[in-house]
Protein backbone atom coordinates (compact mmCIF):
# COMPACT_ATOMS: atom_id res chain seq x y z
CA UNK A 1 0.00 0.00 0.00
CA UNK A 2 2.76 2.44 0.92
CA UNK A 3 4.78 1.40 -2.14
CA UNK A 4 2.16 3.15 -4.29
CA UNK A 5 2.55 6.32 -2.20
CA UNK A 6 6.35 6.05 -2.34
CA UNK A 7 6.35 6.53 -6.12
CA UNK A 8 4.59 9.88 -5.80
CA UNK A 9 7.04 10.96 -3.09
CA UNK A 10 10.13 9.99 -5.09
CA UNK A 11 11.30 13.59 -5.74
CA UNK A 12 11.14 14.37 -2.02
CA UNK A 13 12.96 11.13 -1.18
CA UNK A 14 15.67 12.04 -3.68
CA UNK A 15 16.17 15.39 -1.95
CA UNK A 16 16.24 13.60 1.40
CA UNK A 17 18.87 11.16 0.14
CA UNK A 18 20.97 14.00 -1.24
CA UNK A 19 20.87 15.83 2.10
CA UNK A 20 22.00 12.82 4.11
CA UNK A 21 24.55 11.77 1.48
CA UNK A 22 26.18 15.20 1.84
CA UNK A 23 27.29 14.17 5.35
CA UNK A 24 29.67 11.67 3.77
CA UNK A 25 28.12 8.75 5.64
CA UNK A 26 27.29 5.65 3.62
CA UNK A 27 23.87 4.05 3.23
CA UNK A 28 25.03 1.16 5.43
CA UNK A 29 25.83 3.65 8.20
CA UNK A 30 22.26 4.96 8.16
CA UNK A 31 20.99 1.37 8.12
CA UNK A 32 22.96 0.83 11.33
CA UNK A 33 21.51 4.01 12.83
CA UNK A 34 18.01 2.76 12.12
CA UNK A 35 18.77 -0.56 13.81
CA UNK A 36 20.22 1.16 16.87
CA UNK A 37 17.12 3.33 17.26
CA UNK A 38 14.79 0.35 16.80
CA UNK A 39 16.70 -1.48 19.54
CA UNK A 40 16.19 1.60 21.74
CA UNK A 41 12.46 1.37 20.92
CA UNK A 42 12.44 -2.27 22.01
CA UNK A 43 14.13 -1.34 25.28
CA UNK A 44 11.56 1.44 25.80
CA UNK A 45 8.71 -1.03 25.25
CA UNK A 46 10.30 -3.45 27.74
CA UNK A 47 11.05 -0.75 30.32
CA UNK A 48 7.91 -1.21 32.50
CA UNK A 49 9.34 -4.58 33.53
CA UNK A 50 12.49 -3.10 35.07
CA UNK A 51 11.88 0.63 35.57
CA UNK A 52 10.01 1.09 38.83
CA UNK A 53 9.27 4.82 39.05
CA UNK A 54 6.02 6.26 40.37
CA UNK A 55 5.36 8.63 37.46
CA UNK A 56 6.35 6.10 34.80
CA UNK A 57 3.55 4.05 33.23
CA UNK A 58 3.11 1.42 30.49
CA UNK A 59 1.37 4.06 28.39
CA UNK A 60 4.39 6.36 28.58
CA UNK A 61 6.58 3.42 27.59
CA UNK A 62 4.33 2.81 24.57
CA UNK A 63 4.57 6.48 23.54
CA UNK A 64 8.37 6.62 23.87
CA UNK A 65 8.74 3.30 22.09
CA UNK A 66 6.33 4.38 19.35
CA UNK A 67 8.17 7.63 18.69
CA UNK A 68 11.51 5.81 18.52
CA UNK A 69 10.00 3.21 16.21
CA UNK A 70 8.80 5.93 13.84
CA UNK A 71 12.26 7.54 13.90
CA UNK A 72 13.86 4.19 13.06
CA UNK A 73 11.39 3.83 10.17
CA UNK A 74 12.49 7.25 8.94
CA UNK A 75 16.09 6.02 8.74
CA UNK A 76 14.84 2.97 6.82
CA UNK A 77 13.79 5.48 4.18
CA UNK A 78 17.03 7.44 4.48
CA UNK A 79 19.36 4.49 3.86
CA UNK A 80 17.59 3.50 0.64
CA UNK A 81 17.46 7.09 -0.57
CA UNK A 82 21.17 7.60 0.12
CA UNK A 83 22.02 4.35 -1.68
CA UNK A 84 20.09 5.41 -4.78
CA UNK A 85 21.44 8.97 -4.84
CA UNK A 86 25.06 7.86 -4.43
CA UNK A 87 24.55 4.82 -6.68
CA UNK A 88 25.91 2.62 -3.88
CA UNK A 89 23.20 -0.04 -4.08
CA UNK A 90 24.83 -3.43 -3.57
CA UNK A 91 24.08 -6.99 -2.57
CA UNK A 92 25.89 -6.37 0.70
CA UNK A 93 23.70 -3.36 1.48
CA UNK A 94 20.54 -5.26 0.58
CA UNK A 95 21.61 -8.15 2.81
CA UNK A 96 22.41 -5.89 5.77
CA UNK A 97 19.17 -3.94 5.34
CA UNK A 98 17.04 -7.11 5.26
CA UNK A 99 18.91 -8.74 8.17
CA UNK A 100 18.75 -5.63 10.35
CA UNK A 101 15.01 -5.35 9.64
CA UNK A 102 14.47 -8.86 11.03
CA UNK A 103 16.64 -8.16 14.08
CA UNK A 104 14.61 -5.02 14.65
CA UNK A 105 11.30 -6.91 14.51
CA UNK A 106 12.51 -9.53 16.98
CA UNK A 107 13.68 -6.84 19.42
CA UNK A 108 10.47 -4.81 19.09
CA UNK A 109 8.06 -7.70 19.69
CA UNK A 110 10.26 -9.11 22.46
CA UNK A 111 10.24 -5.70 24.14
CA UNK A 112 6.46 -5.40 23.88
CA UNK A 113 5.98 -8.87 25.35
CA UNK A 114 8.60 -8.40 28.10
CA UNK A 115 7.09 -5.06 29.09
CA UNK A 116 3.61 -6.65 29.24
CA UNK A 117 2.24 -4.05 26.84
CA UNK A 118 0.39 -6.77 24.92
CA UNK A 119 -0.42 -10.47 25.23
CA UNK A 120 2.85 -12.43 24.76
CA UNK A 121 0.96 -15.03 22.72
CA UNK A 122 -0.12 -12.43 20.15
CA UNK A 123 3.40 -10.95 20.15
CA UNK A 124 4.72 -14.39 19.21
CA UNK A 125 2.08 -14.79 16.50
CA UNK A 126 2.76 -11.31 15.09
CA UNK A 127 6.51 -11.89 15.05
CA UNK A 128 6.24 -15.35 13.50
CA UNK A 129 3.87 -14.31 10.74
CA UNK A 130 5.87 -11.13 10.02
CA UNK A 131 9.03 -13.17 9.54
CA UNK A 132 7.14 -15.62 7.30
CA UNK A 133 5.98 -12.68 5.16
CA UNK A 134 9.61 -11.71 4.60
CA UNK A 135 10.65 -15.31 4.04
CA UNK A 136 8.06 -15.89 1.33
CA UNK A 137 9.27 -12.81 -0.55
CA UNK A 138 12.92 -13.85 -0.27
CA UNK A 139 12.16 -17.42 -1.35
CA UNK A 140 9.87 -16.33 -4.20
CA UNK A 141 12.40 -13.86 -5.53
CA UNK A 142 15.11 -16.52 -5.42
CA UNK A 143 12.83 -18.43 -7.83
CA UNK A 144 12.40 -15.42 -10.07
CA UNK A 145 9.00 -14.23 -8.77
CA UNK A 146 8.82 -10.52 -7.90
CA UNK A 147 6.68 -9.84 -4.80
CA UNK A 148 7.47 -6.20 -4.09
CA UNK A 149 4.22 -4.41 -3.29
CA UNK A 150 2.24 -7.65 -3.00
CA UNK A 151 0.12 -7.81 0.15
CA UNK A 152 -1.78 -5.31 2.28
CA UNK A 153 0.76 -5.31 5.12
CA UNK A 154 4.44 -5.04 4.27
CA UNK A 155 6.95 -4.02 6.93
CA UNK A 156 6.24 -0.29 6.63
CA UNK A 157 2.51 -0.77 7.23
CA UNK A 158 3.16 -3.04 10.20
CA UNK A 159 5.51 -0.52 11.80
CA UNK A 160 2.96 2.27 11.44
CA UNK A 161 0.25 0.10 12.99
CA UNK A 162 2.43 -0.78 15.98
CA UNK A 163 3.74 2.73 16.53
CA UNK A 164 0.59 4.78 15.98
CA UNK A 165 -2.18 2.51 17.28
CA UNK A 166 0.13 1.44 20.11
CA UNK A 167 0.20 5.05 21.34
CA UNK A 168 -3.59 5.34 21.60
CA UNK A 169 -4.54 5.16 25.32
CA UNK A 170 -7.65 3.02 24.82
CA UNK A 171 -7.31 1.55 28.31
CA UNK A 172 -7.26 5.03 29.86
CA UNK A 173 -10.11 6.35 27.70
CA UNK A 174 -12.60 3.50 27.83
CA UNK A 175 -11.20 0.92 30.23
CA UNK A 176 -10.70 -1.61 27.42
CA UNK A 177 -7.40 -3.19 26.40
CA UNK A 178 -4.56 -0.83 25.53
CA UNK A 179 -3.88 0.40 22.02
CA UNK A 180 -0.76 -1.76 21.88
CA UNK A 181 -2.79 -4.87 22.70
CA UNK A 182 -4.96 -4.25 19.65
CA UNK A 183 -2.04 -3.08 17.50
CA UNK A 184 -0.27 -6.42 17.90
CA UNK A 185 -3.45 -8.34 17.04
CA UNK A 186 -4.03 -6.16 13.97
CA UNK A 187 -0.43 -6.72 12.85
CA UNK A 188 -0.96 -10.47 13.24
CA UNK A 189 -4.09 -10.35 11.06
CA UNK A 190 -2.63 -8.02 8.42
CA UNK A 191 0.60 -10.02 8.21
CA UNK A 192 -1.41 -13.24 7.97
CA UNK A 193 -3.44 -11.90 5.05
CA UNK A 194 -0.23 -10.71 3.37
CA UNK A 195 1.33 -14.15 3.81
CA UNK A 196 -1.68 -15.80 2.14
CA UNK A 197 -1.60 -13.26 -0.70
CA UNK A 198 2.09 -13.86 -1.35
CA UNK A 199 1.82 -17.63 -1.24
CA UNK A 200 -1.14 -17.50 -3.66
CA UNK A 201 0.58 -15.12 -6.10
CA UNK A 202 3.84 -17.08 -6.04
CA UNK A 203 2.11 -20.42 -6.55
CA UNK A 204 0.10 -19.00 -9.45
CA UNK A 205 3.13 -17.49 -11.17
CA UNK A 206 5.25 -20.60 -10.70
CA UNK A 207 2.42 -22.77 -12.04
CA UNK A 208 1.96 -20.59 -15.13
CA UNK A 209 5.69 -20.64 -15.83
CA UNK A 210 5.55 -24.40 -16.39
CA UNK A 211 2.46 -24.43 -18.62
Amino acid sequence: MLNKLRDSLQPMMTRLGTSFASTGMSANFWTGVGLAISIAAGVAYASPAFLDVRWYSPYLAAVIGGVLLLVSAFFDVVDGSVARVTKQTSKKGAFLDSSFDKISEVVIFAGIAFGSLADPFWCLVALGVSILVSYTRARAESLGVELKGIGIGERAERILILAIIGMIPLDLISGMHSGMYWAVIIVSIVAGITLIQRVAVTAKKLSSSFT
